[in-house]
């Protein structure tokens, strides 16, 4: 039975499903969803940034871990069935809430201070109902598909005892939180993994579109590390200087992966079928795109540190290095982004791309050497080399670049 004007009753609203085609995009929904993770992952950038060493950069790509896995799984969620419709739009806004709480839990992640909630304690739990709420509207979107149903079942065995894992790690704290959080992860990562492939993927086009616009908000916090780095204060040559190095450097990774890679691998991905699928969306996106949001994040961090070392003219001159954690998470997580998008393109296309795996290596090592450079040079010897493998892929690579653009633009 139908309302008026042939509407569903309130019930049927919230509890049924819209399967997916494989013409279905992204949703306003899921992009109001990623809202809330870029918010976590500012916090993660803040959190660096307050105690920076390599204890906390590590601690935060253990959170970054965490939070990519929990937004994920909504990704394959709602290219299964529509994220605005019935349950899956209640489970996405349930997700949502969790998620909020957990990235305001994240500066005390490791160290409560007293006075409230328990901060890894509500961390650890968000986490979980984020997780297993999933599984379990996946379960109702996967009514009537036993092979899906099976796949969820045992994908429910390592996300279950990841969960409990970092419960119990919360609660104890200390040394054993971070290796029962450690130990989740592993759990978690792998055991999905070999869980099987009896997921299902109806819109390559959704899901391709989906990790990209995550990779675009990644980007964009690493401008707002560098723009927060410098509100409220007046703005110099300096400043404008290091903001627009940072911004040139956020272009050039931008560059490197929609240009090209990304529309091939989108072609790709829309060309297989069933399991195939399956395995090549699961490798190059779910896994192959966590180190280069991660490479993202320690650019921001590393971007923060330079945006302060240029502001702050009581405790730094223009002539003072940038060193330490913040000098490596500047080089070092372009290095790393470069390195997960050369295993995307791998994944996808069969094919390595030399000039940016040398550019890589080179950034490895490069703060061995940036380390004499004062703050401000070395952030533009990091843009300065990314322009120049850019403009470098354009001259040596015209013809074949051109006409995968201009197939792609007539499919």
């Amino acid at each position: 039975m139908t309302g008026p004007a042939g509407t569903l009753p309130r019930r049927q609203r919230w509890t049924r499903i819209v399967p997916t085609r494989e013409t279905h995009a992204v949703t306003t929904l899921e992009l109001f969803f990623d809202l809330v993770f870029v918010f976590a992952i500012t916090q993660i950038t803040a959190f660096m940034a307050d105690d920076i060493g390599w204890r906390s950069a590590l601690r935060g790509l253990v959170l970054l871990a965490l939070l990519w896995f929990a937004w994920s799984s909504y990704a394959w969620l709602g290219n299964q069935a529509h994220a605005d419709e019935g349950v899956v739009r209640a489970a996405l806004l349930v997700a949502m809430a969790a998620l909020f709480i957990v990235a305001l839990a994240i500066p005390e992640a490791w160290g409560d201070e007293g006075g409230g909630l328990s901060a890894p304690v509500v961390l650890a739990v968000g986490v979980a109902v984020v997780r297993l709420g999933h599984l379990s509207v996946y379960a109702v979107a996967a009514a009537g598909d036993a092979g899906l149903r099976r796949q969820l079942r045992r994908a429910a065995v390592p996300v279950g005892a990841a969960s409990a894992l970092l419960v119990v790690g919360a609660v104890l704290g200390g040394v054993a939180q971070t290796a029962l959080w450690a130990l989740a992860l592993v759990v978690d990562y792998t055991g999905v993994y070999l869980s099987g492939t009896g997921w299902r993927l109806p819109s390559a086009r959704h899901f391709a579109e989906r990790h990209g616009l995550i990779v675009i908000i990644a980007l964009g916090e690493s401008i707002i590390a560098v723009g927060v780095g410098v509100a409220d204060l007046p703005l110099t040559v300096p400043i404008a200087a290091a903001a627009l190095l940072g911004l040139t450097v956020s272009v050039a990774l931008w560059w490197a992966y929609f240009d090209v890679v990304a529309p091939v691998a989108e072609h790709v991905l829309a060309r297989r079928s069933g399991s195939d699928r399956v395995r090549l969306a699961r490798d190059s996106y779910s896994y192959l795109h966590l180190p280069m949001i991660a490479g993202v994040i320690y650019l921001a961090l590393g971007l923060k540190k330079v945006a302060e070392y240029v502001a702050d003219t009581e405790h730094h001159t223009l002539a003072d290095p940038l060193t330490g954690t913040g000098l490596w998470a500047l080089y070092a997580g372009v290095a790393v982004y470069l390195i997960g998008h050369l295993g995307f393109r791998l994944r996808n296309v069969g094919s390595v791309n030399r000039p940016r795996a040398v550019v890589a290596v080179l950034l490895l090592i490069a703060p061995l050497g940036a380390q004499y450079l004062p703050a401000l040079a070395a952030l533009a010897v990091l843009a300065g080399v990314l322009v120049a493998m850019l403009a470098f892929e354009v001259v040596r690579y015209a013809e074949a670049r051109a006409r995968v653009r201009q197939d792609m633009a007539h499919e």
